[in-house]
Formats: C-alpha cells, sequence, structure tokens
C-alpha cells in the first residue's frame, strides 16, 4: 500500500513517463535493459510498485555490505557473488521449484555498459524454471520506461534473441553510449545449463 503511493507520487513528479503493457499474471523473468546508469534501479522500482508488482533482483554482493545489506534485501535484492555466476543461478531455479513466488529484475547487459554481450544467466533461468520472458526498459530519447511484452522462450536461442533486439532496437536507456546489443555469446547454440 505504502510502496504504491510512493509509487504514485514519483510518478506525478517524474518528467519520466511510464508506458507500460500490463503487469504479468505470473511470475517471471523481468529484463531490465538497457542498464547503462543508477538511475534504473529507481525507475525499476517505480515501475514495479506502481504496477503491484512482487520483485527479486540480482545485485553485485558490495551493494549489501554494512548498513546497506538490510536495505537492499527489504528492497528485493539478492546478493551476487560475480565470480561463481553459475551458483547463482542454481540457486535462483532452487527458489522458485521450492515454491518462493516472486518476479526476477535481471539486468543482462550488466553494469551500465562495456560489455559485448548480454550475460545468459536471464535465459537459463526462464528455461529450467518455465518461467516467461517479461521485457522492461528505459528509453531517454522519448523519457518512457516501463514493461513491453512478455515473451515464453522457446530454447532457440537466436530467435528468441531476435525477438528481443527488435524489442530494444529502438530503446536508448539513459546514457546511450553504454548501451549493449543483446546478444549472448553463446548465440548459435543453447546457452550451457
Amino acid at each position: 500500500m505504502i510502496r504504491r503511493l510512493v509509487a504514485r507520487l514519483f510518478w506525478l513528479c517524474s518528467r519520466w513517463r511510464l508506458r507500460t503493457e500490463p503487469a504479468p499474471t505470473r511470475p517471471t523473468v523481468l529484463v531490465g535493459a538497457p542498464h547503462t546508469s543508477n538511475w534504473d534501479f529507481v525507475l525499476m522500482l517505480a515501475i514495479a510498485w506502481r504496477l503491484g508488482i512482487h520483485i527479486r533482483w540480482l545485485g553485485k554482493a558490495s551493494l549489501f555490505a554494512g548498513w546497506r545489506g538490510p536495505v537492499m534485501r527489504a528492497l528485493g535484492g539478492i546478493a551476487v557473488d560475480r565470480a561463481d555466476a553459475a551458483r547463482v543461478v542454481a540457486e535462483i531455479v532452487a527458489r522458485v521449484n521450492a515454491g518462493e513466488v516472486f518476479s526476477l529484475v535481471v539486468t543482462p547487459d550488466g553494469t551500465r555498459g562495456g560489455n559485448a554481450y548480454w550475460k545468459s544467466g536471464f535465459y537459463r533461468i526462464a528455461r529450467e524454471t518455465g518461467m516467461p520472458v517479461t521485457l522492461g526498459y528505459v528509453d531517454r530519447t522519448t523519457m518512457t520506461t516501463g514493461l513491453g511484452p512478455t515473451i515464453e522462450l522457446s530454447g532457440d536461442v537466436a530467435a528468441d534473441m531476435d525477438r528481443i533486439r527488435a524489442f530494444y532496437a529502438d530503446k536508448a536507456g539513459l546514457r546511450r553510449e553504454r548501451r549493449t546489443e543483446p546478444r549472448l555469446s553463446s548465440e548459435g547454440a543453447e546457452p550451457p545449463v
């Protein structure tokens, strides 16, 4: 209730406009892209709280150090040890399989740009849990943000990524120069499980 009120006030005062498809009706892997600024985090919370989506999100372990840990966890954060990415995928799959219900926000283009490829964890988590993928976006050229379509992955990585690339083709992010093209290093082959 309070989160929805905070989100409503945010959207009333923000110069950003919320343009979104309806919230997914079941837990989903929510892709946040292009991820080019720390402001993406604020926009993600405002979208989720406004639409009433119970989210969890992945963040680097250093965000959870000291006094920030309880705050980040209260906001839905799950600490990630970047040195052991495979364990993160296994942990999320285990949580979903154990019955925990949430939508997982993932920024597959990494931390605010500078990567050649998207990380494949979002794809592997969606395939292993049977969760669909919802495409969230930030576009400074139109000053809009929100959720795009929710898609079921087919297992054909190249075809699935073509659909994702088509959606993000005109989305610039807050800092266009930090945008990473939606492409997996393993495209053309099934990502390792």
